[in-house]
């Protein structure tokens, strides 16, 4: 079962879309990369980063915000995540065809896309004053797993 889809714009860092290939294989949920890439998906450090969970991972790349936005389609909800808003991440209440994007490691999203008509709402995840901000990977980590933790953790592990 998958939680939803979490899109990557453009992404930088090798290790961080390892760690999101591992994050999307953990939870069932889809990771979306729209390129350009700044890597090849032979870097050691992305291979070092999602460790043996590749195959294990539902991995879409896109050639563009425009296929992306094709792909989900007119329906659904696609919210924005950046540091330029108010509206706080936890206070939303997450569907499973919700898609939430992310921006790139060194500059977040551009602005062409935070103000793209098919964006629902720019979101935030709180931090304390002065910090510039987090990784990509932890920020994705923890609006998934909000959106999973409303679902129930559906499908997750049984402790035994």
């Amino acid at each position: 079962m998958r939680v939803l889809d979490f899109v990557f714009h453009e992404p930088k860092i090798p290790g961080n879309t390892g760690n999101a290939i591992r994050l999307a294989a953990c939870t069932g949920a889809r990771l979306h990369l729209i390129e350009p890439l700044a890597f090849n998906f032979a870097d050691a450090h992305l291979k070092r980063a999602g460790l043996d969970y590749h195959d294990l991972a539902d991995l879409v790349v896109h050639e563009s915000w425009e296929a992306a936005k094709d792909y989900f389609g007119p329906d659904r909800r696609i919210f924005a995540f950046t540091g330029h808003t108010e509206n706080c991440y936890a206070d939303e209440e997450y569907t499973e065809t919700d898609v939430l994007l992310f921006g790139t490691e060194t500059t977040g999203l551009p602005q062409s896309v935070l103000s793209d008509p098919r964006v629902t709402k720019q979101l935030r995840i709180p931090m304390l004053p002065g910090r510039r901000s987090l990784n990509l990977a932890n920020s994705a980590s923890i609006a998934l797993y909000e959106a999973w933790r409303q679902f129930g953790f559906r499908e997750a592990a049984s402790i035994s």
